[in-house]
């Protein structure tokens, strides 16, 4: 498995709740475990749409 970093993604949110602190817009959840590994544990496939943030260099 290709280790997916969520926090690079533009779907990523941290949310507001204790329980389920890490959320995906793309996929439209929220839990405790970082969405990427979420996504793999259920289909048994890397994430398909992850989409680097276009974080500007200074």
């Amino acid at each position: 498995m290709k280790r997916i970093n969520c926090r690079r993604c533009e779907h990523y949110f941290v949310t507001w709740e204790a329980a389920k602190p890490n959320g995906c817009r793309a996929y439209g959840f929220k839990s405790q475990q970082i969405p990427s590994l979420v996504v793999f544990q259920s289909s048994g496939t890397d994430c398909s749409l992850f989409k680097e943030k276009n974080i500007p260099k200074n």
